[in-house]
């Protein structure tokens, strides 16, 4: 199932022309029929003799709705440009064409429509000279001129035998299991509800199948699926759909929104991109000039970052980052259009590189436009490694999202470069054969996990040298200085472990070389408070005085270290006088009995303040509970 759009200048014979091959008045709109000219888009199909099965849509060729046009031709497989033998080529037959061509519409036929009104040989064959001027150096360049009126039906047959025999050369549309359907009409039926329509690329839709609409994220059901009005179990990609939608208003939809399968395409406000600016634009386009962008069915205001040049001039293709005014679901390879906003014409157009980039690029970079051109050649290992270089490691369902490559595509490419020795596998043993990878998998390059780990070791070197009595960096503070998730920062951390760039001491983290020295004041220091808590040992000194006796950044050193153990803001003991305690008390209560505060004071000879410090310190790890003013082994009865 194939789909052809028209293109030409208004009052040419477009829906007319339709009319005729198809029995179907594409003019559905009560003003369209007044006014004798489309404003909108129109719908119409037919069979043709070798038994193709075709959508047509049929698109405004006044200048005043270029944008209702736009929305009709980014999903069409083939071009019916129709030029009026009594005026020959006209501005919208350019602009049309030059829009085919930025779309790379490369299959297409010309119908010289109204020739009964000309009387004359030598005009048609002067208009049909003029058509094949401007067909040169375009993606129509080849295709072939038929004659026809569509009043007497002269030239239909072989207008429909071209047709034919064009769509038989034209491949059928992939099918890479990721339908979307660019939504062009939303509307509603009495007893049915929600109506949207577009055409059917990249997959199927069936039937009772989950949806979702993009760039918003709402969730629905398809009820129903017509096409040609109808009714079918499956959509297949390339046809003109129109699908019944289960718990959406049409004040939920807009035209440019896409339906698609849930949890792989989302909206993206920047895009890489190759532009190509028309020839005829009227000057360069500046960096950072305003544009209305399309693409698929989509409308949005948006700048233009030119990364090579300071500006791009007309007939030149460059490189550009576009920032668009509100987000567009679309995925690498998808086409686009620009236009000048006034005066209100087409300039350019080109193709999408990468649909999430990230991160917005530094102008005039030799190594920015090296990457887009090595994702632009489309080889999947290389569309890969540069999406691992530029970011952290990515799961396989973020490496969809990043590249648009199918995930068996991803698969493959995955397994050929873990056998190059390419990857850093961050969640599981590296695959050992194709199709064993699940969509959580963290996977980096090798470049990628290097820069990381440079990162990480950075950070933990300038930690240690600004705070260098301290044993490492809380892990929870790495995390946070990292900006990782949490996912990513653990397994990254095992990983880090594994291959001995740093180590976990408790709840620190440390560079493996790294260890706390005392200078030789600061020891002694040290061996007097310990001595002073060894002699004191169930009265110890308080937080204070050991602050005042080592200094509070030593003091945190031997907490850190586990020499002293801190129960509160004011309470500390030495470690082995609190572990001598807590086995005690331990002992006491597995022997079947509980223990009070004042029990404790006695069992010690110490004040009430240490013997509630030490219970309460046990209530916090968990070993005990307080039972009204006793204490009993947590899980005892």
């Amino acid at each position: 199932m194939q789909v052809i759009g028209t293109a030409g200048h208004v009052d040419h014979g477009k829906s007319a022309l339709v009319k005729a091959l198809t029995g179907i008045d594409p003019d559905r709109l009560k003003e369209e029929k007044e006014r004798e000219m489309t404003i909108d888009l129109g719908f119409a199909w037919l069979n043709t003799p070798s038994g193709h099965v075709v959508s047509i849509v049929d698109v405004p060729g006044h200048e005043d709705f270029i944008k209702n046009m736009l929305a009709g031709v980014g999903g069409i497989d083939a071009a019916l440009l129709i030029v009026a033998a009594d005026e020959g080529v006209m501005p919208q037959t350019r602009e049309h064409l030059a829009i085919l061509d930025l779309l790379n519409v490369n299959q297409g036929v010309v119908a010289l429509t109204k020739t009964d009104l000309i009387e004359d040989p030598e005009w048609l064959e002067l208009v049909r000279e003029e058509l094949r001027e401007e067909l040169q150096d375009t993606s129509l360049a080849n295709a072939p001129i038929v004659p026809v009126s569509a009043l007497t039906g002269a030239g239909l047959p072989e207008l429909l035998a071209e047709i034919d025999q064009l769509l038989t050369q034209t491949k059928p549309r992939p099918n890479v299991g990721k339908p979307r359907l660019p939504i062009d009409r939303a509307f509603t039926i009495s007893g049915f509800g929600t109506i949207v329509t577009g055409t059917l690329i990249d997959g199927n839709f069936e039937v009772g199948q989950e949806v979702e609409i993009q760039p918003v994220g709402l969730r629905s059901r398809i009820r129903g699926l017509q096409t040609h009005k109808h009714k079918t179990e499956q959509a297949v990609p390339g046809s003109r759909v129109a699908i019944n939608l289960v718990g959406l208003g049409v004040e939920d939809l807009a035209r440019g929104y896409v339906v698609t399968t849930t949890g792989w395409l989302q909206g993206t406000l920047l895009l890489d991109a190759q532009l190509r600016l028309l020839k005829t634009t009227p000057k360069p386009l500046a960096h950072n000039a305003a544009v209305d962008f399309f693409t698929g069915a989509a409308q949005v205001q948006a700048r233009v970052r030119i990364l090579e040049t300071k500006e791009l001039p007309p007939g030149d293709t460059g490189w550009v980052q576009i920032r668009l005014a509100s987000p567009v679901a679309i995925v690498r390879g998808d086409r686009f259009i620009i236009r000048q906003p006034s005066p209100s014409m087409t300039i350019g157009g080109g193709t999408i590189v990468s649909a999430y980039p990230g991160r917005r690029y530094r102008r005039f970079r030799p190594e920015v436009i090296q990457r887009l051109e090595v994702i632009s050649q489309g080889e999947p290992t290389q569309v890969i490694l540069q999406a691992l270089d530029a970011s952290y490691p990515l799961t396989i369902t973020e490496l969809v999202e990043r590249t648009s490559l199918p995930h068996t595509d991803i698969e493959e490419a995955l397994h050929e470069l873990n056998v190059a020795g390419r990857l850093v596998f961050l969640t599981q043993s590296p695959p050992s054969d194709k199709g064993s990878l699940g969509g959580d998998l963290l996977v980096a390059s090798i470049a990628g996990w290097q820069r990381l780990m440079e990162q990480l070791t950075s950070l933990l070197r300038d930690y240690h040298r600004q705070q260098s009595l301290r044993q490492g960096i809380p892990r929870e503070e790495l995390k946070s200085r990292l900006r990782l998730t949490a996912k990513l920062f653990n397994e990254m951390m095992k990983q880090a472990l594994r291959e001995g760039r740093v180590k976990e001491t408790q709840t620190f983290v440390h560079s493996p070389e790294h260890q706390v020295v005392f200078t030789s004041h600061q020891q002694r220091s040290i061996d007097a408070l310990i001595t002073t808590f060894k002699e004191q040992s169930h009265t110890p000194p308080s937080v204070i005085q050991a602050e005042e006796a080592v200094g509070q950044e030593v003091l945190a050193a031997l907490i850190e270290q586990g020499r002293l153990v801190k129960l509160t803001d004011a309470v500390l003991f030495d470690s082995e006088t609190y572990d001598h305690m807590a086995a005690r008390i331990i002992s006491h209560l597995k022997a079947g009995n509980s223990i009070t505060v004042a029990q404790v004071r006695d069992m010690f000879g110490t004040s009430r303040k240490y013997a509630v410090a030490v219970l309460e310190h046990l209530d916090e790890q968990h070993i005990t509970r307080r039972v009204g003013d006793e204490r009993v082994l947590r899980g005892a009865s």
